[in-house]
């Protein structure tokens, strides 16, 4: 009997998990076969799941302008990673000096981490910031500094440090190791899951980021990816309304894989941040669970 009832529980859960798995599957199989399915029987027959006459027209469109798709990737590529490595390592660095006892007035420092999240001063000044005082405006760093800092992951990443114990870092102190030595090559590498946890969200939030770009960037060399996309689609919609201004700008936009376009565009933008994904899993639970514990 109670066999029956393990076994039972264990089905359940795996149903559970299946389902689930499911729900966030099948929609992104659904994008990938909508992005090569013809615009005509997109129009007759809806979405599929196969699609019923392949095309790559929607791939085309895209990159059709190729040069400003290709230098888009190489902005987002360059601003994801070099951002994301620049804020674990500030995060990192204010964290952990933030939990050392012999820094004076840590506590009012780390009541000045978090006053932001209790009272932000808004869009104004930070674009005042950046652009009069600064001078970041049209500059690939202006893209990077909005998301240097955050408060939510200081907060985790100085929980997790409270894991380390002091007898490590004293040992390595009495051995003649310095501060710098003691926390590159004893707190960091002892740091991974925190950091791989920290790090995917920081990646995505600088992957996703268009607002910063529409605000501080003019220069159509510097267009991160995301901003391309979405002007992309904006475009696309401006001529799909005004499509009724003749018969034959009707004509031309019928042509136009508009939807394929669109699925197309979420295919190039979510590719890299799934292949990204695997390679930080074994960190991520772990990374959560204890960084967000607070002794």
């Amino acid at each position: 009997m109670i066999l029956r009832k393990l076994n039972l529980s264990k089905i359940t859960l795996h149903l559970m998990f299946i389902t689930m798995s499911l729900a966030f599957i099948l929609p992104l199989i659904l994008v990938v076969s909508i992005s090569f399915t013809n615009e005509k029987w997109l129009m007759l027959d809806g979405y599929r799941f196969w699609p019923k006459e392949f095309s790559s027209a929607a791939y085309q469109y895209v990159f059709s302008g190729a040069g400003s798709i290709l230098n888009a990737y190489a902005v987002t590529i360059f601003v994801t990673v070099v951002g994301t490595l620049l804020h674990l390592l500030i995060t990192a660095m204010l964290s952990y000096s933030l939990t050392r006892p012999e820094v004076k007035h840590r506590r009012a420092l780390t009541f000045f981490v978090y006053l932001p999240v209790l009272f932000n001063g808004g869009l104004v000044p930070q674009y005042i910031l950046l652009t009069q005082i600064l001078h970041l405006k049209d500059t690939i760093w202006v893209l990077i500094i909005v998301y240097l800092v955050s408060t939510v992951n200081v907060l985790i990443m100085k929980n997790f440090f409270r894991t380390i114990p002091d007898s490590l870092i004293e040992s390595a102190r009495m051995d003649g190791s310095g501060e710098i030595r003691t926390f590159f090559q004893i707190v960091l590498p002892l740091s991974k899951p925190a950091l791989a946890t920290i790090g995917l969200f920081v990646t995505i939030a600088y992957w996703n980021d268009w607002m910063t770009a529409s605000l501080y960037i003019e220069s159509p060399n510097l267009r991160p990816l995301q901003y391309l996309l979405q002007s992309l689609m904006n475009n696309i919609g401006y001529l799909q309304s005004n499509a009724q201004a003749s018969k034959s700008m009707e004509a031309a936009i019928g042509m136009l894989p508009s939807e394929g376009a669109r699925m197309a565009t979420c295919v190039l933008a979510i590719g890299p941040i799934i292949l990204l994904y695997p390679l930080l899993q074994k960190y991520f639970e772990k990374g959560l669970t204890i960084g967000a514990v607070k002794e």
